[in-house]
């Protein structure tokens, strides 16, 4: 009877354990056109921790959707855009920096809370700066155009290691091998030059990733692919898609601010 009463606690909790770590946390971006919700990563946790540290501070409050480009993204959060006279520049305020946490299955689609940064020569940690965010709008991509991305980068990835492993000394090697019928020596030379080259393949963090998930949403929804892996995803616009619509139609001047102020508040939802 202990035995089993002990069970069932320990199943219980845990119950409770896993139910807290799927605990997510989610937040208002209210603005003049709108409000979005947005649902924070439990995997980006450093960023999502300072996001709602900064949100509670009150630290976006008041600030601006100052950089606004149609088809790619809106950006928002600096301190210099607090107050700001019509037509006055904005600069990006004072830096918070943390590290990057980069996931290949969080990607640029429409609704992609990031976090902006300074350019990689610089920051060649690729750093970000959880003072401000934008969130991305995007462009619809075709099937052909996702095809063409995923072939341009990839094919002479490829190429490079398969010229490293298949060398034209091993290939003169096989060609010997071969002609004089030495069949389980070929096997293994030629084995191994194949296994060499798909794991340095699947090792590869340059090449284009394209699961069937984010291909249907980029042909879908729409987002900005060439910005995937160069700076941190931490959250996504779960209600309100429409407003960044709204925003991103807006006529902008030289510097891509609106003239129409898109003003911020970012309350937490606990």
């Amino acid at each position: 009877m202990k035995r089993w009463m002990f069970c069932i606690g320990f199943m219980f909790l845990l119950l409770g354990t896993v139910s807290a770590q799927e605990k997510e946390t989610f937040a208002l971006i209210e603005t003049n056109l709108g409000t979005m919700k947005v649902k924070l990563y439990n995997d980006t946790p450093i960023h999502r921790d300072n996001f709602i540290r900064l949100a509670k501070s009150g630290h976006y409050n008041g600030t601006l959707f100052y950089r606004v480009i149609k088809d790619f993204i809106i950006q928002g959060g600096s301190s210099d855009s607090r107050g700001a006279r019509p037509g006055q520049f904005i600069g990006f305020g004072e830096a918070i920096t943390l590290d990057a946490e980069m996931k290949q299955h969080h990607y640029h689609k429409k609704g992609a809370l990031a976090a902006p940064r300074q350019p990689d020569r610089v920051n060649f940690l690729k750093e970000s700066d959880i003072s401000q965010f934008y969130i991305v709008h995007g462009k619809q991509y075709t099937d052909e155009e996702l095809d063409i991305i995923e072939k341009s980068v990839n094919i002479p990835i490829k190429n490079a290691i398969q010229r490293k492993y298949y060398t034209p000394e091993k290939k003169v090697l096989l060609d010997s091998l071969r002609k004089q019928k030495k069949t389980a020596e070929f096997r293994e030379i030629a084995g191994k030059i194949k296994q060499d080259i798909a794991f340095e393949w699947n090792a590869n963090t340059d090449k284009v990733y394209m699961p069937k998930d984010k291909r249907e949403a980029y042909t879908t929804l729409g987002g900005v692919h060439h910005l995937d892996k160069e700076y941190t995803v931490f959250g996504e616009v779960v209600e309100g898609l429409e407003v960044i619509d709204k925003i991103a139609a807006l006529q902008t001047d030289k510097n891509d601010r609106p003239l129409k102020d898109v003003t911020i508040k970012v309350k937490i939802l606990d």
